[in-house]
Order: structure tokens, then C-alpha cells, then sequence
């Protein structure tokens, strides 16, 4: 992809601040939509993921809209502490990162505001829930498959994405014992014998890659590469300095290989790497309609998470290779399945071509190409850097 003007950087900033500003408010009691064209709907995990960009904007009106959101999600929390998975409604449960997602957009929006009690009852019934998500009392949590952002692939018992995210969580809210005991616990090494011993931990980080598992569980893990989960573990700190600059060098020479062999042609990585196919023994039947390789979340381009990956970046003191990363991504948010746009913020792309495959003007698209321009203009990776 060619490289934009300078000014093209600008130009993607304020499209997106626009995008923020057109969907803070939806249908759905006045909550922010999920994205321009679709999903009028206030999903949380895209709107607490979205408060990082909010957070960037610094605009009055957006943080208010999110601060409503938040109280919608309290509101409607379970007798038990599970966040619904839509802000207004809730009865829609079941998913294993509306949670800890909460626990963490409550967290950055209590550092932007200086509000530390904001919604304690809420937080503290949040965090009882994701200790009872720990099927042997160890701090990491487990999930059922489909459960996460990624509902139609399979992830089993420990997932990085889920536990990076709930060590996030803790860090923002300063359970430090806890966040510290959790980290040692991913980075134990996969079990990879074949056998399962009770009194060894399952762990993410492997002999002979540098990036962690995707998931681990009694024995078994899927050393499918997830840019997600792996980027969080950069930014959170989970990751060593070392480890991550390895993992980056890892993930540059694999979109190398992608594109050498044409079925990537833009400067940033999918969401898995290496795809699963037809032959695999992780593939499954219904992804034949839903998820086939190189689409959607077998290997497909989604810009809120590329987003995270230049983040990634600057947290592991890569900037010349950030900013690289944010040149990529600003051509990537133009794609659009609309012309009257000049800048679509799609929800994910093809990557070949690439082309826009989802619905435009998406929230988290927006929201994380704006927090991925201030980690690059400023340096650092705020409500991540300790």
C-alpha cells in the first residue's frame, strides 16, 4: 500500500473523532451504537474498548455518553456480577469478556476523571464474579468457546485474550498480589507432554516460540498465533521487554511470508496467524460458512485490533516501526463499503486486496485509531504504562 501524505494522518483523526461523535448516541436508551451502518446496538465489549480512544479525545460530551454507559452496565449487572453483553438489556448473557471488559473501561474512565469510587459496588461485585471464573482457585480464568469477542472460533478453558484482559483489569485497579501471581501463571510454561498433572499449571509461553498461546488447557493448547491477546500481553507488561521485541520480529517475518505468498497486501497483521483450514484438526464445520480462511477471525484485518498492535509497538520502544504500523492503518480505516465516506473505520477487511468485508463507521475502529495515534504522537502507551 502506498504511503499517505502527511497531512492524511490528521485527516483520519478527525474522521474518526466525527465517527465518535455521530454514534455517541443510539436507540437504545440514548446509549452509544456500536457502529454508524448496523449495529445500532450499545454492545459493551466494543464500547468499553472504545473508552481508551474517548479517553484520547478528551471530548466533554463523549466521556458523559461512556460515563452513562458504564451506569447502564451497572445497572443491569447480574445478581451475580456478570456484565450483559448489551448495555440496556439484561438478559443477554453468557459472554466470558464483557466483564472483565467493564472492570477495565470503569478503570480508565475512573483515571481520566479522578472519580476513584465510581461505581464501587459494581466493581467489587465485577471481580467476585472473575474469581469464581477460576475453575481451580488459581487466579486464571477459564471460558466456553465462542464466549469472546471472537464468536465464531473456538477458544478453550485458558485463553490469552480473556486472561490479558483480566490482568489488565487488575493493574488498573491496583490489585497488585492478585495481577502479580496471575502473570507468573501465564508465563509458566504450556504443558506439552501429552499427560496432565494437577500440580502443574497450565502456562501460555512456549519452548520454541516467542509469542504465547492462543489457549492452554490440561494438556492441550492451540499454538495459533492471536495478535490480540498478544498484543495486550505486550501492553500490559505480561510480556517481557525481550519477549516482545522477539515476538515482534516473529510477527514481521510471518506478514513477510503472507505477502510474499499474495494473501496479504497491506503492512499489518491479521487477527491469527497461520489461518485454520478445511484439513486442520481445530477446524470445525460451521466455520465453512462463518469463518473460512482469511476472513472475519480466521485471519482477517480488523483495524480496532490493529489499532492495539501499534500500541504494541511504541510499548515495546519500536516507534519508527509504530509509526510505520499507524501509516498502514490510517490507509486501512479509508477502505469503505460506502463512497460518500472518506474514511470507513470498516469492522474488519479481507487481506488481500485488502477490502472492506464489515459495517463502516465502527466505534472500536475509530475509537482505537485514535488511541493508536496518541501512543505514536506522544510515546507512550497511557492507562497501560505503570
Amino acid at each position: 500500500m502506498t504511503k499517505p501524505p502527511p497531512n492524511q494522518i490528521e485527516a483520519a483523526r478527525a474522521a474518526a473523532l466525527k465517527v465518535l461523535q455521530h454514534n455517541a448516541r443510539g436507540q437504545f436508551e440514548g446509549l452509544p451504537r456500536t457502529a454508524g451502518t448496523g449495529y445500532p446496538e450499545p454492545y459493551t465489549r466494543d464500547l468499553m474498548i472504545a473508552m481508551l480512544g474517548v479517553a484520547a479525545t478528551g471530548d466533554l460530551k463523549l466521556i458523559a455518553a461512556w460515563r452513562a454507559t458504564l451506569e447502564a452496565l451497572a445497572r443491569n449487572q447480574s445478581r451475580h456480577g456478570h456484565i450483559p453483553s448489551l448495555a440496556h438489556d439484561p438478559n443477554n448473557l453468557g459472554a466470558s469478556d464483557t466483564t472483565p471488559l467493564f472492570l477495565v473501561g470503569l478503570g480508565i474512565f475512573r483515571k481520566l476523571t479522578g472519580d476513584s469510587q465510581f461505581l464501587d459496588d459494581a466493581a467489587a461485585a465485577a471481580f467476585r464474579w472473575m474469581i469464581y471464573q477460576s475453575p481451580d482457585d488459581s487466579t486464571m480464568i477459564a471460558q466456553q468457546p465462542t464466549s469472546d469477542w471472537r464468536d465464531e472460533q473456538w477458544v478453550l478453558g485458558y485463553g490469552l485474550y480473556l486472561n490479558a484482559l483480566y490482568y489488565w483489569a487488575l493493574t488498573l485497579f491496583d490489585k497488585s498480589e492478585d495481577a502479580a501471581r496471575l502473570r507468573t501463571l501465564m508465563n509458566h510454561l504450556e504443558v506439552i507432554d501429552g499427560s496432565y498433572d494437577p500440580d502443574r499449571r497450565d502456562g501460555f509461553a512456549m519452548l520454541d516460540r516467542p509469542y504465547y498461546a492462543m489457549w492452554t488447557y490440561k494438556g492441550e493448547c492451540s499454538e495459533r498465533f492471536d495478535l490480540l491477546g498478544n498484543s495486550l500481553a505486550i501492553l500490559s507488561g505480561i510480556a517481557s521487554k525481550s519477549r516482545a521485541q522477539e515476538m515482534i520480529v516473529w510477527v514481521e517475518n510471518q506478514c513477510q511470508d503472507l505477502r510474499s505468498e499474495g494473501s496479504l497486501s497491506i503492512n499489518l497483521p491479521p487477527c491469527l496467524i497461520p489461518v485454520i483450514g478445511p484439513s486442520d484438526p481445530d477446524w470445525r464445520q460451521r466455520y465453512e460458512l462463518y469463518n473460512e480462511p482469511h476472513h472475519y477471525h480466521n485471519g482477517g484485518i480488523w483495524p480496532f485490533i490493529g489499532g492495539f498492535y501499534v500500541a504494541a509497538l511504541v510499548a515495546a520502544d519500536r516507534l519508527p516501526k509504530a509509526l510505520e504500523a499507524l501509516t498502514a492503518l490510517t490507509e486501512a480505516v479509508k477502505l469503505t463499503r460506502d463512497p460518500r465516506h472518506s474514511f470507513g473505520f470498516n469492522e474488519w477487511l479481507l487481506p488481500k486486496g485488502p477490502a472492506p468485508k464489515g459495517q463502516d463507521w465502527q466505534t472500536w475502529s475509530a475509537a482505537m485509531y485514535l488511541y493508536a495515534e496518541e501512543c505514536v504522537r506522544i510515546g507512550r502507551t497511557p492507562f497501560f504504562d505503570r
